[in-house]
């Protein structure tokens, strides 16, 4: 069988036609259709034929096709099991291609790691289920999987989000934890039209570029977590107010009050004026104050 690209529309719905195949919107079926931004995806990847990659959700295999012209190994993990005899029909001609019939929120991603992955670098590249994008970033961040970066397809804001720097209204406690484990950088926006079907919402590519160790030293990672939740759980109040109210701290206003005033933080700020360096300040001196007790 001759390597069709499915990001040809016609062909693409060709192969949809042939396994009559239905998408399913709760599951965040739209295929990429478009080129151009395939082409910006797999150039932010900059994969090599001795590098792996790990794909998530990949639909009809579109993105699948180019990054097994690229990688050394792939392994995309898909979720819906009407999509597995699909995918084996268009990326049969592909023996560098695996396919993991699961959920990645369920599998054991350290172990397909050590069976597919050894002695590779690492890449996630996706065009991620958007309903459960947060999620899945997360669970591939906290695994502390030996990733070197993660290029990934996400709804607009949730990108914006993940980028954030302090002062704005878009952040928060996604990009305190997704810029404790990398750096992001915007790689393009992506319009509707770039899928089939056209999704209701814009997107765009980002890639996480993974820090060889987080991007502050922490005492207690758990403790710092906490306290970036607690600070954000209601934005419209200073700090002093939303860590007062936090039933694991057991702090009085006071102790509080002197916690801030130890790492140069004004009582009227709210949390989304603290940069990361901020927070680790604040949670270790929170750490230390509480050994004390």
């Amino acid at each position: 069988m001759s390597k069709q690209r499915l990001v040809h529309p016609a062909f693409a719905q060709q192969v949809i036609e042939r396994h009559g195949f239905s998408l399913k919107k709760q599951l965040g079926q739209n295929f990429l259709i478009d080129a151009n931004i395939l082409g910006k995806i797999i150039d932010a990847a900059a994969v090599s034929s001795e590098e792996g990659v790990l794909e998530i959700g990949p639909g009809i295999g579109t993105l699948t096709q180019e990054l097994a012209e690229h990688a050394g190994q792939v392994v995309a993990i898909e979720k819906d099991d009407r999509l597995i005899s699909v995918l084996f029909d268009t990326l049969q001609t592909y023996s560098n291609v695996h396919v993991e019939h699961g959920d990645v929120l369920d599998v054991d991603l350290k172990q397909i790691f050590a069976t597919w992955f050894q002695g590779r670098k690492v890449s996630v590249v996706a065009n991620l289920p958007y309903y459960i994008t947060t999620p899945i970033v997360m669970r591939l961040l906290e695994e502390r999987l030996p990733l070197h970066s993660i290029v990934v397809m996400v709804q607009k804001e949730v990108a914006e989000r993940m980028a954030a720097k302090p002062g704005g209204k878009d952040y928060g406690a996604l990009s305190i934890a997704v810029q404790y484990y990398t750096r992001p950088a915007i790689v393009c926006k992506v319009p509707p039209s770039a899928f089939m079907p056209p999704p209701n919402v814009e997107s765009t590519v980002i890639q996480l570029q993974v820090l060889s160790k987080p991007s502050v030293h922490l005492k207690d990672e758990a403790l710092f977590f906490q306290v970036v939740k607690a600070s954000f759980a209601q934005r419209r109040k200073t700090l002093v107010n939303n860590l007062l109210h936090t039933p694991f701290l057991t702090l009085t206003k006071e102790q509080i009050q002197d916690i801030l005033a130890a790492v140069h933080i004004d009582l009227r700020q709210r949390g989304e004026t603290l940069s990361l360096q901020d927070f680790a300040n604040l949670s270790n001196t929170i750490y230390n104050y509480k050994q004390h007790l």
